[in-house]
């Protein structure tokens, strides 16, 4: 009997999508804090990681990929460092410290300290060129900052998802998740009240 198909079986496309989206105009990386936002509701309205198993675009991507691709995914069982919860919160911390340059980048353009950096940066470390994704003057230059910044964050955690991915099995990004792991946070403290 074929398992019946729902909607949300179908949003690894999202995620294939706002990257193409992200790449003609940097503007569009704004709809990542849907997944920043929603994972976080999910757990303290729900008291659950439904968004984390079921909505997450990213994770159902890394678990299509090696079905479409044959040879995507070793399916080797990952070192049990990558989940333990040194390593969770220690990853948990760092995302959260490069989200917060994000939001101090934008706030140095926002005060006019600097000017709009027109690349993204993969890694926390290399610094691509990415102008042809931006118009100056088409939005305020803090609003171009933060895109360039988030799409920066978005990408490059997603590349180490994939590599992830490839060498272990095909949803290891899922077990240090920085999203994943503030949901399973907030779900450990509301069923504690």
């Amino acid at each position: 009997m074929k398992k019946k198909k729902h909607f949300y079986n179908y949003l690894w496309i999202w995620t294939i999508i706002y990257f193409a989206l992200g790449f003609f105009n940097i503007l569009f990386a704004w709809l990542g804090m849907i997944d920043f936002i929603l994972p976080l509701l999910f757990a303290v309205f729900g008291g659950n990681k439904f968004f984390c198993n079921k909505l997450c675009g990213r994770g159902q991507l890394f678990a299509v990929l090696p079905k479409k691709i044959k040879k995507f995914s070793r399916g080797v069982l990952a070192p049990r460092w990558l989940s333990s919860p040194y390593f969770r919160y220690g990853f948990l911390i760092f995302f959260m410290t490069m989200f917060g340059n994000v939001l101090y980048q934008t706030w140095l353009v926002y005060s006019g300290v600097n000017s709009v950096s027109e690349a993204i940066t993969l890694f926390w470390a290399f610094k691509i060129p990415f102008s042809w994704t931006y118009t100056a003057g088409s939005v305020p230059a803090w609003a171009a900052q933060f895109s360039f910044g988030l799409y920066s964050l978005m990408l490059t955690s997603a590349l180490i998802g994939l590599i992830v991915m490839f060498l272990y099995r095909p949803r290891t990004w899922c077990s240090f998740c920085p999203m994943g792991t503030m949901t399973q946070l907030i779900c450990k403290l509301e069923n504690k009240k």
